[in-house]
């Protein structure tokens, strides 16, 4: 098996990682440990760090930790903050991982590179051109960039993944709220919705990591995830109450008045994940890799409900 660097190993995704078999004995990176058992260095990812000194025994980089959204942003430029861990630390790591002879860098993206939501029926491939539309999404965006140009001069090879919405076992954020939402049984007016939105199991976005650590057809390619399954707002609370053992209960409402009411509250952002469709074409990640997800959205909505009962 290869040596594994990974990032991000005390975050949601990061845990999940060091969960599967592909990662027993990767070196941990970062400025808090996951737990006991795992291996180590308190390296803070930042644009000045020196990784040199874990770099050496080495073969593989799985840089997963990142600035994520922050909901109360407090920053005068949220822009540069977002850069300077997202782009600037990545590419920090990525420039000493390729002077080390790393053989290959695996880089968590984001969909929301490509934009923030699609038409229906017209889902993001891997050949749209980039559109961030916020701090977060230009300083993947950024990052993706200069990775490619990184492999263009050097022998590394870089593997970009753009997971839409992760969710599983220990999700938070918005996905939690919805959680939250199905338990209490309250009947929520998101019935006359009608959009298609793509989502990622953490266990599929997990199984198509360890299949990009080593397959020769990986190699300086950007995937698109999900679970191949795209749903509405309805079906999918539908189906994470099902697999909480409640019975969701939605009513008919008027898209516009809800548009209006989310408007009126200052959150038309929740509004448009909620109402909008954003989907993704992941033909090309599963005829390059021979890949299909493995698990069932049941199976990943099931498990978002195992800490939590």
């Amino acid at each position: 098996m290869p040596e594994i660097l990974l990032t991000g190993g005390s975050g949601f995704l990061g845990k999940a990682l060091l969960r599967h078999p592909s990662f027993h004995g990767a070196l941990v990176v970062g400025r808090t440990s996951p737990g006991p058992g795992v291996k180590f260095s308190p390296i803070s990812l930042d644009a000045s760090s020196d990784y040199n000194h874990v770099l050496s025994e080495i073969d593989i980089v799985v840089h997963v930790a990142a600035r994520a959204h922050v909901m109360d942003e407090m920053s005068d430029n949220p822009l540069q903050e977002y850069r300077n861990i997202n782009t600037l630390a990545t590419l920090n790591l990525a420039k000493q991982a390729a002077n080390n002879g790393i053989k290959r860098f695996i880089f968590i993206s984001s969909i929301k590179v490509l934009g923030e939501q699609t038409e229906l029926g017209r889902p993001f491939t891997c050949d749209d051109p980039l559109d961030p539309q916020d701090p977060y999404a230009a300083s993947k965006a950024e990052a993706e960039i200069g990775l490619q140009q990184l492999a263009k001069k050097s022998n590394m090879e870089v593997v970009i993944i753009r997971p839409p919405l992760v969710y599983g076992k220990g999700v938070k954020g918005n996905f939690a709220k919805l959680l939250k939402l199905a338990s209490l049984q309250i009947p929520l007016p998101l019935g006359s919705i009608k959009n298609q939105r793509s989502l990622v199991g953490l266990e599929n976005l997990v199984d198509l990591i360890c299949i990009c650590l080593e397959h020769q057809k990986a190699k300086n390619e950007i995937f698109l995830v999900s679970d191949d399954h795209d749903m509405s707002t309805p079906d999918l609370f539908t189906l994470i109450s099902s697999t909480g053992g409640y019975k969701g209960k939605l009513f008919k409402f008027s898209t516009s008045l809800l548009m209006a009411v989310f408007s009126c509250v200052g959150k038309s952002s929740v509004y448009k994940r909620l109402c909008g469709s954003m989907q993704v074409d992941i033909t090309h990640t599963k005829n390059q890799l021979s890949w299909s997800p493995p698990f069932t959205p049941e199976d990943c909505a099931g498990n978002c409900w195992s800490d939590r009962v």
